[in-house]
């Protein structure tokens, strides 16, 4: 199991569009994903569970990948985030 906490950075947070971008990247694996937000757990394949966590700019969450793609997966979702979900500042 990889973990990693990382900080939402674009500007609008993880709003509807970064949510679905988000759902789309880990979608893509096997692996489960769970993304934790001051303590509350979500899956991190639900977009319905992203858009609850209501994570604002500036949020810290922390990211679980448990599976045989692991690896790549918390990369690709780490690179996203940090790459501020593809939207312009």
């Amino acid at each position: 199991m990889l973990e990693q906490t990382v900080e939402i950075i674009n500007k609008l947070g993880l709003h509807a569009r970064a949510a679905g971008k988000l759902i789309e990247t880990t979608s893509k694996f096997s692996s489960d994903i769970t993304i934790e937000k001051e303590g509350r757990n979500v899956d991190g394949k639900s977009i319905m569970a992203m858009m609850m966590l209501a994570a604002a700019k500036g949020t810290t969450i922390k990211i679980k990948v448990n599976g045989e793609d692991e690896e790549k997966a918390m990369n690709e979702i780490i690179a996203l985030i940090n790459n501020r979900f593809g939207e312009d500042e």
